[in-house]
């Protein structure tokens, strides 16, 4: 598949994982409106997705917000599946991604930084 087609297909499935989140469509209780769904990375083959998930909810949170995610994969999966228009659709795995937190603390200590030179 092309480059630019994967990369379609990747932006797509982010937006369709995201809308099935906020209109609580997944009915796992461990799973909140809050989660975010940073990136997904589709293989070549269209086999499997990864799909990275953040929040600034804590560690925990965010560990069973995952774990949720995992169990509902099925029934996400179907849905997509239903929309898209594609030969094979690939089996998502939900990825805890941890970047945004250490992003927004590493602002946070900057700021402190220069705070202090001042």
């Amino acid at each position: 598949m092309g480059q630019y087609r994967l990369q379609r297909l990747n932006d797509q499935l982010r937006d369709e994982i995201s809308q099935l989140i906020m209109r609580g469509d997944v009915k796992d209780p461990r799973v909140n409106s809050f989660l975010c769904v940073n990136r997904v990375e589709v293989t070549n083959d269209l086999s499997y997705a990864k799909a990275y998930v953040s929040t600034f909810l804590t560690d925990g949170q965010l560990k069973n917000g995952v774990d949720g995610l995992n169990a509902a994969a099925g029934f996400i999966q179907r849905e997509i599946a239903s929309k898209l228009r594609i030969r094979q659709f690939p089996k998502i795995t939900f990825v805890v991604d941890s970047g945004m937190k250490e992003g927004f603390n590493m602002v946070q200590k900057l700021n402190e930084l220069e705070r202090e030179q001042k």
